[in-house]
């Protein structure tokens, strides 16, 4: 089975690129982050300036480790429900749960190696120009030196290789217990309901939200910035509940155009509306992200501006801890756009692509090129407005507990300003993604197409 996963790694490596992506740039974050705490541990490096460092990794290194290990497993599990089809003809013709769930395991035991062996260097690089940028704003001293050494590259090869072995194993124990119709149907069609664990865990992360936030209205009220501590992980907890009910999301929420489209949209809107339908877990991979990109974005930065608002008000003069927390939160945003960027156009190249059968057929049953095109750009556009929308409902969990524990007033005197322009990186890179993957797929002769 080992030999036969290497051939299918070889065969299908663009159906794997998503995943393998994922992996580095996840190994490259925590090896750069890590590597904090091998600085850290210089010598010659004061005790202010290994506080830093460590806070630095621990916060910062902790909500990425989080957000790649949602990435690893919402991939990994997209690349092997595309391959459906394939595992059900392995069992057809005597194939065992044990050795499908073997296959799957060694591929993604070698994508995770050659990721980690891969990332060294951009984890190295990257922790380089994190140390300068807390060096250029005074809050590690200019003499301290890099260092890269076995914390970084343990942590980096720990935590990418048991993400995505972990990711592996759920994906796979649902893949050996579908019977060979039920995988067949879900090679066709996807699966037909949301499983029992995810709603669960759904549920679980925005009660886990919903207990921060009133901790943070209540007693962190009145200590100041101390108050991001709680308020800080609310919008990435809710931001993830909300991505893990994605398929439920789209069928009740992305479905609620339904009905405008097929009437206003002509045969692409028709086609938008049947696919919204019958292929919710296909593309609540793709609202994943950006309900990650606009929920943590926005929570993180309009909680920032109320506490520098708030520190202005007061008259005071920002100190090196409020500095640091600033930057903090700086490397935070500029972390989760990269990574749910990153995510989000692997998620729809991935998708898209993998529809390329299906654009064949509908091209052979009489849709043009442009109707297909439309259908991609309503699809993207209800995609993007339901992410939005629960991305700004998860950012509150941190906006409105924060402001009143800081200011005591409920609603927070900012603008929209911040919040429009995430929206537009959000529905530019959907959109973008969308329909270039598309275009790439339509150069593809129909009748070939289909017979792929």
């Amino acid at each position: 089975m080992f030999s036969l996963a290497m051939r299918s790694l070889r065969h299908r490596a663009p159906a794997f690129a998503a995943s393998f992506l994922a992996m580095l740039l996840g190994a490259t974050m925590i090896m750069a982050f890590a590597s904090m705490l091998d600085t850290a541990g210089g010598a010659g490096v004061s005790s202010a300036d290994e506080e830093t460092l460590v806070t630095m990794a621990s916060v910062v290194g902790g909500w990425g480790l989080i957000l790649v290990l949602f990435a690893v497993a919402s991939t990994l599990t997209l690349a092997v429900r595309q391959r459906a089809a394939e595992i059900a003809l392995l069992k057809s013709v005597g194939a065992t749960p044990a050795q499908v769930r073997r296959m799957i395991l060694g591929e993604t035991a070698v994508l995770a190696l050659a990721a980690y062996a891969l990332a060294i260097v951009p984890g190295l690089l990257g922790g380089r120009a994190l140390l300068t940028l807390l060096q250029d704003t005074d809050q590690v001293t200019a003499t301290v030196q890099h260092a890269f050494g076995p914390v970084a590259l343990a942590m980096g090869f720990w935590v990418t290789f048991a993400a995505s072995m972990g990711a592996a194993l759920l994906t796979a124990r649902r893949a050996v217990r579908m019977r060979v119709t039920e995988s067949l149907l879900d090679a066709a069609a996807g699966p037909r309901r949301t499983s029992r664990k995810r709603i669960v865990g759904g549920i679980g992360f925005l009660l886990l939200a919903t207990d921060l936030a009133v901790i943070t209205a209540t007693v962190m009220r009145g200590e100041g910035t101390e108050a991001m501590q709680t308020a800080g992980q609310t919008s990435i907890w809710a931001s993830i509940g909300f991505a893990l009910l994605g398929p439920v999301l789209v069928r009740r929420v992305a479905g609620l155009p339904a009905a405008p489209l097929a009437r206003f949209g002509g045969g692409s809107g028709h086609l938008a509306v049947q696919n919204i339908r019958r292929r919710a877990h296909q593309l609540a991979g793709a609202l994943a992200p950006i309900i990650l990109f606009t929920g943590i974005g926005t929570g993180t930065l309009y909680m920032q501006q109320i506490d520098s608002a708030a520190i202005a008000a007061e008259g005071a003069v920002p100190n090196d801890m409020q500095k640091n927390i600033e930057t903090l939160n700086l490397v935070v945003i500029g972390m989760i756009v990269l990574f749910a960027a990153i995510m989000l156009i692997n998620t729809l190249v991935a998708t898209t692509v993998h529809r390329r059968g299906e654009f064949g057929r509908q091209r052979l049953a009489g849709a043009t090129p442009g109707q297909v095109y439309g259908m991609i750009a309503l699809e993207s556009a209800v995609l993007t407005v339901t992410g939005v929308l629960f991305g700004l409902v998860a950012s509150l969990f941190t906006i409105l507990p924060f402001n009143y524990a800081r200011t005591g007033t409920a609603v927070p005197d900012v603008g929209p300003g911040t919040f429009l322009g995430i929206v537009a990186v959000a529905a530019a890179l959907a959109m973008v993604t969308s329909l270039a993957a598309t275009g790439r797929t339509l150069r593809t002769p129909a009748v070939q197409a289909v017979a792929v």
